[in-house]
């Protein structure tokens, strides 16, 4: 399995990847095209079409051809099969999927094997039960000899872009939720992680999807932005970070189109004095040093009771001194390289700050300026952290906790409160009460009692302030894609 499977990868690197526009794989309008690069090594990977204003503006046509003809035609239980068919192919193709996702994204193959492709088929298997399930509902108006009713009606044409660090899953989030509502859509993978989505364009063709339906266009933040600008999209839905997301966002209110906004976070864990500590050390670890802190939903900032802090800081640390960091294909790694160079020096510059700042470094390094190969960081751990310090309030994307002691619960929620974010939160105690006391306070869109970050297609995701607009995932997603009309009906002679 695992030749077949390399072999299946590399057969699909070898060759020059093109855009999706139409129901064809074209190159780029201008011939321009970008190198992916394997973050476990520095080296490329593939050549990728670049694409530019002529693709969006084709792409988008496409999009809106479909919408007005094959796709808007096509009967719900018929996009419902369609989407389980897709979830097939992901599942029959999964080793290789797996392989291109570590290559490109420099995620563990442990994580993607086990993770990332079964998730995301899991979301086109969920959304595939939609389709029928959508219905209007009708309203006893006061106004005599009158039927109202409502019907839900896909939004349109949609942007969506799709972040580096869960390349796959989050096309899957997306794709899943505007197919079932009935849209058609352009989709923007990041420049760093397009190889995955790129292969998952061939299997959604290869499902039977009408042309047009889904479009796929790579490229840099120039092709997002154009995306972004074109005036026949109806909604955008975006995944990355605040300050991008507060530019789509004014765009998208200036012109008043539907917008989902996914950001970013630096979400707190707490740890009551009746924690089990061996639960809430591995959790507090798994939740940040997971996808080697390049999540949204990290658990950046830990917040534990003053009589069992340095308890729980030495657990933490063991388990960041002794973290297996590895390259992404070694099935023995836990925690791969960070997705590439710009990403690993900003968060190099980060422990420096932290370091400058006056924080104790209790694990981890300040890793060399110029990396040898590829892009390692070692999980790190700060503690003598004030709530004023930039590596507690800046969003860092990499393995890095902050840790503090606290000594009442008031202390622990404001504290974990203190940001702009509002993304995920969690709680650690063996108290249900004292849990859901706490979980009523804290200001996020996702609550973690005693674990971190389980998911599931069927249970919304997003977050409050500075973390996003609106809901991923479950019916709240759906509805993001979905307009109501109400339709007035005289029964009168």
């Amino acid at each position: 399995m695992r030749t077949s499977r390399a072999v299946a990868a590399r057969t699909f690197l070898s060759r020059p990847q093109p855009l999706l526009i139409g129901g064809r794989f074209t190159a780029a309008a201008a011939g321009r095209t970008f190198t992916t690069i394997d973050p476990s090594t520095g080296e490329a990977l593939a050549e990728v079409a670049h694409a530019g204003p002529e693709d969006v503006e084709a792409a988008v046509a496409a999009a809106r051809a479909a919408l007005d003809g094959a796709w808007g035609r096509l009967p719900a239980a018929e996009r419902g099969r369609l989407l389980t068919r897709l979830a097939d192919l992901v599942e029959e193709h999964a080793g290789e999927l797996a392989e291109l996702e570590s290559l490109d994204a420099g995620k563990p193959i442990s994580r993607t094997r086990t993770l990332d492709v079964p998730a995301a088929a899991a979301q086109f298997r969920y959304f595939g039960g939609w389709p029928t399930k959508i219905e209007g509902e009708t309203i006893p108006v006061a106004v005599p000899d009158t039927l109202c009713h409502t019907r839900k009606e896909p939004v349109g044409v949609c942007a969506q872009i799709v972040p580096w660090n869960f390349p796959l899953l989050m096309a899957s989030w997306k794709l899943g939720t505007a197919l079932a509502a009935g849209c058609t859509v352009v989709l923007k993978p990041a420049q760093q992680t397009p190889l995955s989505t790129l292969r998952l364009a061939e299997l959604i063709m290869e499902a039977g999807f009408p042309d047009g339906t889904v479009n796929v266009l790579t490229g840099d933040g120039r092709t997002g932005a154009a995306l972004v600008d074109h005036p026949g999209i109806d909604k955008i839905a975006f995944t990355g970070s605040t300050a991008v997301g507060r530019e789509i966002g004014a765009k998208a209110g200036a012109r008043f189109q539907r917008v989902t906004l996914e950001l970013g976070g630096k979400s707190p864990t707490i740890v009551l004095p009746d924690a089990d500590l061996d639960a809430a050390i591995a959790g507090a670890a798994e939740g940040i040093f997971f996808n080697t802190g390049q999540a949204c939903n990290a658990a950046s900032r830990l917040y534990a009771h003053r009589d069992v802090f340095e308890e729980v800081v030495e657990g933490v640390r063991e388990r960041a001194r002794t973290a297996r960091v590895g390259p992404a294909l070694d099935p023995a790694t836990e925690y791969g390289p960070l997705v590439s160079a710009e990403q690993y020096r900003r968060v190099r510059g980060h422990l420096l700050d932290g370091i400058a700042e006056g924080a104790t470094l209790r694990a981890g390094e300040v890793p060399p300026a110029d990396p040898e190969g590829g892009y390692f960081v070692r999980p790190a751990l700060f503690t003598d952290v004030t709530a004023d310090m930039r590596i507690c309030r800046r969003e860092i994307f990499g393995p890095v906790l902050v840790a503090a002691p606290f000594d009442t619960v008031d202390e622990a929620v404001e504290l974990a409160n203190d940001t702009e974010y509002g993304l995920a939160a969690g709680v650690w105690t063996r108290s249900l009460g004292a849990a859901h006391a706490v979980a009523a306070r804290l200001k996020a869109g996702s609550v973690y009692l005693n674990t971190w970050a389980p998911g599931d297609p069927a249970a919304p995701f997003g977050g409050l302030k500075a973390s996003g607009v609106g809901r991923e995932m479950g019916r709240a997603g759906l509805d993001a894609y979905l307009e109501p009309k109400t339709v007035w009906t005289s029964l009168a002679p």
